[in-house]
Formats: C-alpha cells, sequence, structure tokens
C-alpha cells in the first residue's frame, strides 16, 4: 500500500464545552476518491474544515508523510491540499476570469508564474467557463458557480482536493456533471476527500467510504460493500424524498 496522503490520527474539535467530532481517524491514499457521509449535524463540515486548517483541532494532521504542525490554510495549501467550501464563496463582482487567477494566488506568491497554463487547464475541464470568462461571477448558474468554485481551487495544482456538499442545491442532471468532473480529476492525478449529504451519488463515485455519526464514525469500509450494506440502505439510500433533520 503507498503511503497515504492524507491522515488524520485522532482529530477532535469542539465547539466550547461541545466536542463536535470525537476522535476521528481517516486515511486517503494518492489516486483516491473517499467520500464521508452522514446525516445533517454528523460533523462532516467540522470535519473537512478542521482538517483544511480552518478550525482549530486536536489530533495530527499528516499530509504526504509529514506531520502539519500548525494546521493553517496557507500550511496546507502550500503543502498541495485545495478546498471547494459548501458556500463556493466566490468574488461575486469580479469576472470568471478574475476569480480564477485568485485560485492561482498562492503560487504567484512562491515566484511561479505559470497561472495562464493553469487558467487555460481549467478552461479545457469546464469549456463553459471560457465561454463565459468576462461574466460576473455573481449571474452564473448554480451549477456554473460550482465549476468555478471547483476550478478556482484547481489552479493552485492541488494533489489532495477537499470538496464540501459539491451537489448541494443542483439540479439532478448537473449532479452527474459534477460527479463526472470529480472521477475526471482522479483521472487527472488529484485525490478527492468528499463530504456528501448525497450518499447514493458519493458512494457511486468513491473508492471507500466513511460513515460519520454524531461526530464519530459509525461504519467505514470500501464504497461500493457500504452500497450494500443493509444499514446504509436503510438509513441514507432509502430515504427516498424526506430529509434529514436540519444541522
Amino acid at each position: 500500500m503507498t503511503r497515504p496522503l492524507l491522515e488524520l490520527k485522532h482529530l477532535s474539535v469542539r465547539y466550547g464545552v461541545v466536542e463536535a467530532i470525537h476522535g476521528i481517524d481517516l486515511v486517503v491514499h494518492p489516486g483516491e476518491i473517499v467520500t464521508v457521509i452522514g446525516p445533517n449535524g454528523a460533523g462532516k463540515s467540522t470535519l473537512l474544515s478542521a482538517a483544511m486548517g480552518l478550525l482549530p483541532s486536536s489530533g495530527e494532521i499528516w499530509l504526504d508523510g509529514s506531520l502539519i504542525r500548525r494546521p493553517t490554510v496557507h500550511a496546507l495549501v502550500t503543502c498541495g491540499a485545495g478546498l471547494v467550501p459548501e458556500r463556493r464563496e466566490l468574488f461575486g463582482e469580479m469576472s470568471v476570469e478574475d476569480n480564477l487567477l485568485m485560485g492561482g494566488f498562492s503560487r504567484w506568491r512562491r515566484g511561479l508564474r505559470d497561472q495562464a497554463e493553469c487558467r487555460e487547464e481549467v478552461y479545457g475541464i469546464f469549456p463553459r467557463l471560457a465561454e463565459r470568462r468576462a461574466q460576473m461571477a455573481s449571474t452564473l448558474s448554480g451549477g456554473e458557480r460550482q465549476m468555478l468554485a471547483v476550478g478556482r481551487a484547481l489552479m493552485a495544482k492541488p494533489r489532495l482536493l477537499l470538496l464540501d456538499e459539491p451537489s448541494l442545491g443542483l439540479a439532478p442532471s448537473l449532479v452527474r456533471e459534477v460527479l463526472q468532473v470529480i472521477v475526471g480529476l482522479r483521472a487527472r492525478g488529484v485525490s478527492i476527500l468528499l463530504v456528501e449529504q448525497n450518499a447514493r451519488a458519493a458512494l457511486a463515485v468513491a473508492d471507500r467510504a466513511y460513515v460519520l455519526e454524531m461526530g464519530s464514525v459509525a461504519l467505514s469500509g470500501r464504497a461500493v460493500e457500504l452500497a450494500s450494506d443493509p444499514r446504509i440502505i436503510e438509513t441514507y439510500l432509502g430515504l427516498g424524498g424526506r430529509k434529514a433533520p436540519a444541522a
């Protein structure tokens, strides 16, 4: 087995006296799509934010065999990680192209001048963004905004991409398109840690999965096996149109 690209060891996050996630161990190997599924309020987004250095945590975060001693967004990005947050957080009054260039700023700051090349690679993945390169981000459709959020993260040339609810608010046809992009990124050498409320969609593209419940890992294993597990089918795949409780 190759050395893990990302390894979380006994990761915990507290909000005051409340422990939101409890001692989580998680591994992403190079070339893998790993998903974290579970009900709203289980701690999925908290886990992703902590892994990216957005929230203070206890435990250890290892990236490509190195312990990140002071986990910050800057440290994680410098070491090859990228984050696409749930709310996309685009610069609405800036053009598509300028949003992409902002995504490449970390490389520019390190003296790397390949932003134009990276931008053209992103346009190759998302031709629709190339068509709308001069358009303000605030005027894009929901699917286009998600494409731009992913494209902006790719401008930093991450080896590991953390995706938080990429299907949120998208029509089923767009969800399929976004998932196809995620699979395509793996083929380009980008490993993925995917947090997703849509368990069926996530398990369909992932190699392995972790099921989070009340801040702890309840189940983990190969995605194809979990997708046929009666507990997963009953709890997550058989929900039909019912929504899980709000977080």
